[in-house]
Protein backbone atom coordinates (compact mmCIF):
# COMPACT_ATOMS: atom_id res chain seq x y z
CA UNK A 1 0.00 0.00 0.00
CA UNK A 2 1.53 3.59 -0.80
CA UNK A 3 0.67 6.06 1.24
CA UNK A 4 1.34 9.90 0.86
CA UNK A 5 2.09 11.25 4.17
CA UNK A 6 1.47 15.68 4.64
CA UNK A 7 3.81 17.51 6.35
CA UNK A 8 3.13 21.57 7.00
CA UNK A 9 6.21 22.89 5.03
CA UNK A 10 6.56 24.90 1.74
CA UNK A 11 5.04 22.75 -0.74
CA UNK A 12 5.15 22.80 -4.74
CA UNK A 13 1.78 22.68 -6.28
CA UNK A 14 2.98 19.48 -8.57
CA UNK A 15 3.17 17.75 -5.45
CA UNK A 16 -0.75 17.47 -4.73
CA UNK A 17 -0.06 14.54 -7.91
CA UNK A 18 1.52 12.78 -5.11
CA UNK A 19 -1.85 12.70 -3.06
CA UNK A 20 -3.93 11.64 -6.18
CA UNK A 21 -1.95 8.19 -6.58
CA UNK A 22 -2.09 7.12 -2.64
CA UNK A 23 -3.75 4.84 -1.37
CA UNK A 24 -4.06 6.47 2.04
CA UNK A 25 -3.21 10.37 2.43
CA UNK A 26 -2.47 10.80 6.10
CA UNK A 27 -1.60 14.81 7.35
CA UNK A 28 0.67 15.54 10.20
CA UNK A 29 -1.21 18.00 12.22
CA UNK A 30 -1.20 21.57 10.04
CA UNK A 31 -0.52 19.48 6.89
CA UNK A 32 -4.05 18.91 7.23
CA UNK A 33 -4.41 22.57 6.25
CA UNK A 34 -1.75 21.81 2.88
CA UNK A 35 -4.35 19.15 1.81
CA UNK A 36 -7.50 21.32 2.01
CA UNK A 37 -5.92 23.80 0.07
CA UNK A 38 -5.17 21.28 -2.58
CA UNK A 39 -8.99 19.93 -2.03
CA UNK A 40 -8.06 17.12 -0.96
CA UNK A 41 -9.56 15.62 2.46
CA UNK A 42 -6.75 13.26 4.43
CA UNK A 43 -8.11 10.13 6.07
CA UNK A 44 -6.10 10.32 8.76
CA UNK A 45 -4.36 13.55 10.79
CA UNK A 46 -1.80 13.52 13.65
CA UNK A 47 -0.53 15.09 15.74
CA UNK A 48 -0.75 17.52 18.31
CA UNK A 49 -3.12 19.60 16.49
CA UNK A 50 -1.50 23.00 17.69
CA UNK A 51 -1.05 24.03 13.85
CA UNK A 52 -4.62 22.86 12.92
CA UNK A 53 -6.44 23.73 16.09
CA UNK A 54 -9.31 23.29 17.51
CA UNK A 55 -11.50 24.61 14.52
CA UNK A 56 -9.52 22.82 12.07
CA UNK A 57 -9.42 19.34 14.01
CA UNK A 58 -13.23 19.66 14.09
CA UNK A 59 -13.99 20.43 10.82
CA UNK A 60 -11.95 17.70 9.36
CA UNK A 61 -13.58 15.34 11.92
CA UNK A 62 -16.57 16.05 10.46
CA UNK A 63 -15.90 15.63 7.12
CA UNK A 64 -14.71 11.95 7.97
CA UNK A 65 -10.89 12.14 8.58
CA UNK A 66 -9.60 9.92 12.05
CA UNK A 67 -7.98 12.09 14.55
CA UNK A 68 -5.23 10.52 16.11
CA UNK A 69 -4.29 13.83 18.72
CA UNK A 70 -0.92 13.71 20.98
CA UNK A 71 -0.03 15.46 23.58
CA UNK A 72 2.14 19.14 22.82
CA UNK A 73 4.51 17.75 24.66
CA UNK A 74 6.20 14.48 23.45
CA UNK A 75 9.18 12.80 21.97
CA UNK A 76 8.04 12.92 18.42
CA UNK A 77 7.41 15.17 15.81
CA UNK A 78 4.23 15.30 14.19
CA UNK A 79 5.98 13.97 10.98
CA UNK A 80 7.25 11.05 12.93
CA UNK A 81 3.99 9.85 14.24
CA UNK A 82 2.30 10.76 11.32
CA UNK A 83 5.14 7.71 9.08
CA UNK A 84 4.50 5.67 11.70
CA UNK A 85 0.34 5.37 11.61
CA UNK A 86 0.69 5.12 7.69
CA UNK A 87 3.33 2.06 8.24
CA UNK A 88 0.77 0.76 11.40
CA UNK A 89 -2.16 1.17 8.68
CA UNK A 90 -0.44 -1.47 6.30
CA UNK A 91 1.62 1.23 4.01
CA UNK A 92 4.63 -0.69 2.93
CA UNK A 93 5.80 2.74 0.77
CA UNK A 94 5.69 6.35 2.12
CA UNK A 95 6.25 9.41 0.38
CA UNK A 96 6.51 12.66 2.09
CA UNK A 97 5.41 15.93 0.58
CA UNK A 98 5.41 19.11 1.83
CA UNK A 99 8.74 18.61 4.65
CA UNK A 100 10.58 21.41 3.50
CA UNK A 101 10.55 25.29 3.15
CA UNK A 102 9.02 27.33 6.21
CA UNK A 103 11.47 29.02 9.03
CA UNK A 104 12.15 26.01 11.10
CA UNK A 105 15.58 25.05 9.77
CA UNK A 106 15.64 21.88 12.59
CA UNK A 107 12.44 20.23 11.27
CA UNK A 108 14.17 20.57 7.70
CA UNK A 109 17.03 19.06 9.25
CA UNK A 110 15.24 16.64 11.21
CA UNK A 111 12.68 16.09 8.14
CA UNK A 112 15.77 14.73 6.08
CA UNK A 113 16.44 11.88 8.82
CA UNK A 114 13.33 10.46 9.29
CA UNK A 115 14.11 9.17 5.24
CA UNK A 116 16.31 6.91 7.13
CA UNK A 117 13.40 5.41 8.96
CA UNK A 118 12.86 2.15 7.36
CA UNK A 119 12.73 0.93 3.67
CA UNK A 120 10.91 2.45 0.68
CA UNK A 121 10.22 6.30 2.51
CA UNK A 122 10.64 8.83 0.70
CA UNK A 123 10.45 12.73 0.29
CA UNK A 124 9.30 14.85 -2.87
CA UNK A 125 9.63 18.40 -3.32
CA UNK A 126 8.93 19.54 -6.98
CA UNK A 127 11.44 17.90 -9.59
CA UNK A 128 13.59 16.47 -6.36
CA UNK A 129 13.21 12.99 -5.12
CA UNK A 130 15.18 11.90 -1.77
CA UNK A 131 15.42 8.75 -0.32
CA UNK A 132 18.09 6.81 2.21
CA UNK A 133 19.54 3.39 0.96
CA UNK A 134 21.99 1.32 3.10
CA UNK A 135 23.66 -2.15 4.12
CA UNK A 136 23.37 -3.58 0.97
CA UNK A 137 20.67 -1.73 -0.94
CA UNK A 138 20.45 -0.77 -4.24
CA UNK A 139 18.06 1.12 -6.60
CA UNK A 140 17.51 2.40 -10.00
CA UNK A 141 17.47 5.95 -10.47
CA UNK A 142 14.31 7.18 -12.21
CA UNK A 143 14.60 10.28 -14.47
CA UNK A 144 16.25 11.32 -17.83
CA UNK A 145 19.63 12.09 -18.74
CA UNK A 146 20.59 15.62 -17.58
CA UNK A 147 19.22 15.23 -13.68
CA UNK A 148 20.77 15.93 -11.29
CA UNK A 149 22.40 13.30 -8.64
CA UNK A 150 23.60 13.82 -4.90
CA UNK A 151 24.82 11.39 -3.11
CA UNK A 152 25.50 12.55 0.79
CA UNK A 153 26.82 10.13 3.45
CA UNK A 154 24.76 10.04 7.00
CA UNK A 155 25.85 8.58 10.28
CA UNK A 156 29.17 7.58 8.93
CA UNK A 157 31.22 7.13 5.75
CA UNK A 158 29.48 4.93 3.52
CA UNK A 159 31.11 2.06 2.02
CA UNK A 160 31.30 0.00 -1.64
CA UNK A 161 29.00 2.92 -3.30
CA UNK A 162 28.68 1.78 -6.71
CA UNK A 163 27.14 3.93 -9.14
CA UNK A 164 25.80 3.11 -13.09
CA UNK A 165 24.59 5.92 -15.68
CA UNK A 166 26.46 8.49 -13.96
CA UNK A 167 28.71 11.26 -15.36
CA UNK A 168 31.09 10.83 -12.23
CA UNK A 169 31.55 6.80 -12.37
CA UNK A 170 31.86 5.20 -8.25
CA UNK A 171 33.54 1.89 -8.19
CA UNK A 172 33.20 0.30 -4.70
CA UNK A 173 34.78 3.40 -3.39
CA UNK A 174 34.35 5.44 0.28
CA UNK A 175 32.27 8.44 0.19
CA UNK A 176 33.52 10.09 3.40
CA UNK A 177 30.85 11.13 6.36
CA UNK A 178 30.84 15.27 6.06
CA UNK A 179 32.66 15.50 2.78
CA UNK A 180 30.48 16.70 -0.15
CA UNK A 181 32.35 14.41 -2.47
CA UNK A 182 29.26 12.84 -4.16
CA UNK A 183 27.27 16.37 -4.74
CA UNK A 184 26.22 17.52 -8.08
CA UNK A 185 26.38 14.05 -9.89
CA UNK A 186 24.46 13.58 -13.12
CA UNK A 187 22.60 10.76 -15.30
CA UNK A 188 24.27 10.48 -18.72
CA UNK A 189 22.83 7.24 -20.05
CA UNK A 190 19.90 5.16 -19.12
CA UNK A 191 19.69 2.56 -17.00
CA UNK A 192 21.29 4.42 -14.00
CA UNK A 193 21.49 3.20 -10.38
CA UNK A 194 23.38 3.60 -7.17
CA UNK A 195 23.89 1.17 -4.62
CA UNK A 196 26.08 1.17 -1.08
CA UNK A 197 27.85 -2.08 0.39
CA UNK A 198 27.91 -0.67 3.93
CA UNK A 199 26.75 2.19 6.01
CA UNK A 200 23.69 4.76 5.04
CA UNK A 201 23.47 6.76 1.96
CA UNK A 202 20.76 10.09 1.23
CA UNK A 203 20.22 10.14 -2.69
CA UNK A 204 18.95 13.08 -3.66
CA UNK A 205 17.41 13.14 -7.42
CA UNK A 206 16.41 16.61 -8.87
CA UNK A 207 15.35 16.96 -12.59
CA UNK A 208 17.39 19.30 -14.90
CA UNK A 209 13.89 21.24 -15.63
CA UNK A 210 13.93 22.14 -11.94
CA UNK A 211 16.93 23.72 -11.17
Amino acid sequence: MRAVVVAHGDPEASDRAQCLRADLIVAADGGALVCERWGILPQVVVGDMDSLGREGTERLRARGARIEAYPRVKDQTDLELAIAAARTAGADEVVIVAAFGGRRLDHEIANVLLLAEGPRVSAVRGGTTMRVIRDGERIALEGETGDLVSLVPLGGDAEGVRTDGLRYALRDETLRFARARGVSNEIVERPAAVGVARGALLVVSTRRSAV
